[in-house]
């Protein structure tokens, strides 16, 4: 590349970087130093939840992470179950609190582009097949999961007075985690509906019968399928390693590398590089997403800034590749950076959570979860079973994991039944789920408006033709495999 061309690159950074300090608010010490108590006291929550994973057996069992277990910490002993009363946390702390998950969102979602590349040839061909029909089947649960929220919609509206989005939590506490539940807050509040904090904290309680709940099915799963032989790997389920269950490693000899340091720490560290490159994106995703509104576009004006994010990732991910400089993006740093800004995120939410708005509405909550597990399941093993016969129960975990928990659901649930990792699952189930995460946000801002503006049986015949699309690609994808043999 040209110099010239260098330095327009660098110049484009440098006014992106001013416009999205122009448009910020201007803090005062007092306020930043309001801001650092309150990640001080997260912090505290964290390491409070670390400590219980590693001591309570429970805990290691259903592989509750650390964030989850300090958040809950923090809203049992908070003001908002105590009424006034219980540990006084300041007022500020939970306004922050409560705010930060839509906003620490946006750069791990911006992340996911980033560094992703599919490999070529033939090998990689038959790979790309079955991430194709992974990725199918699990979104077809993901709208399975969303259709059940609709139905709930149908069931309980009227006696329970559910707000115009309620049920979409499902999906999005199931299919998404802890994390998910900033990014849904966080764009009912750029629309400005009133109730985005309820939504917030019911996206918290799916997301929290889904990690428990999926965690301990899976394993139940696992179990019943080695007994009947049908585990590719190993014919009884695998111990989890003790460091993985505690969630803390001990002894040096085995501890990992945390990244790779693609740059020269005298320059500038990696982190901070990593860190550097996904802001910059959410920087210009502000930018866009700011002069759509500005100048009022049709249609796109209430898309959320992380499509923004994502769009503009891509573009950045593939300018790094055509400077030839892809070497410098490290996928396992980039995870250390996400990890931590979900790790603050979900334990921000939980802590925040209305815990009084969100018991309201806790009997469709329950249906949602038990025919969530329910359906979810049936689809997931038929259709894998027929669609990826080749270590289909290996398969099975894996998209339930993502489906109703979190990623490292996922790869836990895989370890217990392939502990070495030896079949191409993990893989497979890695790009599947990068490209499920950008789809479902997609969406996610489409399905939200319908649901606000258009009446229950039109979202409900467009999500069921979202269903069929799936579907459809499923079969060409099965019948394209099945002819490259």
């Amino acid at each position: 590349m040209a110099l010239h061309e260098h330095r327009n690159i660098v110049y484009l950074v440098f006014v992106c970087i001013m416009h999205v300090l122009h448009m910020g608010v201007i803090m005062t010490g007092a306020m930043l130093t309001q801001l650092l108590y309150a990640f001080i006291m997260l912090s505290v929550l964290l390491l409070i939840g670390t400590i219980l994973r590693a001591k309570l057996v429970f805990f290691q069992k259903v592989f509750l992470p650390a964030s989850v277990i300090g958040g809950f910490i923090g809203l049992l002993a908070g003001p908002i179950v105590w009424a006034g009363g219980g540990v006084q946390f300041p007022a500020e702390w939970l306004i922050t609190w409560g705010a930060l998950p839509g906003v620490l969102i946006v750069p791990v979602v911006a992340s996911v582009p980033l560094g992703l590349k599919l490999g070529t040839g033939k090998a990689a061909g038959r790979t790309s097949a079955n991430v194709i029909k992974m990725l199918c089947i699990g979104l077809i649960v993901y709208f399975v999961q969303v259709l059940i929220g609709l139905s709930a919609q149908a069931v309980f509206s009227n006696a329970y007075g559910l707000y115009p989005t309620f049920g979409y939590e499902l999906a999005k506490g199931y299919a998404g985690g802890h994390g998910t539940a900033g990014v849904v807050g966080s764009f009912l509040y750029s629309i400005g509906e009133p109730y985005w904090e309820v939504a917030q904290g019911v996206t918290v309680a799916t997301a929290t019968f889904g990690i428990v709940g999926g965690m301990i099915l899976g394993i139940i799963f696992i179990n019943i399928m080695a007994r009947k032989g049908q585990t590719a790997v190993l014919q009884k389920p695998g111990e989890i390693p003790e460091d993985l269950a505690k969630g803390i490693q001990l002894d040096p000899a085995k501890q990992k590398s945390a990244g790779l340091d693609t740059t020269i720490n005298s320059s500038i560290e990696s982190l901070s590089f990593h860190l550097s490159v996904i802001l910059l994106a959410c920087g210009i995703a502000y930018l866009l997403m700011n002069w759509v509104q500005a100048n009022n576009i049709p249609i796109i004006t209430q898309v959320p800034v992380w499509t923004y994010a994502i769009a503009v990732m891509f573009g950045v991910n593939y300018a790094i590749y055509k400077m030839g400089i892809s070497s410098l993006i490290d996928n396992k740093t980039k995870s250390r950076i996400t990890g931590l800004l979900t790790d603050y995120a979900v334990v921000a939410a939980i802590a925040s959570m209305p815990v009084r708005a969100v018991i309201t509405f806790i009997v469709p909550i329950l249906y949602m979860v038990v025919l969530g597990f329910v359906l979810s399941a049936i689809v997931l093993v038929l259709l894998t079973k027929y669609f990826v016969p080749e270590y289909y129960v290996e398969r099975i975990v894996g998209v339930w994991g993502f489906s109703t928990g979190v990623f490292i659901t996922g790869i836990m649930l895989l370890k217990i039944c392939d502990p070495e990792y030896k079949s191409p699952v993990l893989n497979d189930m890695s790009i599947a789920f990068s490209f499920n995460s950008m789809i479902v946000f997609i969406l996610m801002p489409i399905i939200f408006n319908l649901m606000i503006t258009a009446s229950l049986m039109t979202t409900t015949i467009t999500v069921l033709g979202m269903t069929a699309a799936s579907c459809i690609v499923l079969f060409i994808s099965n019948r394209a495999a099945a002819k490259g043999r």
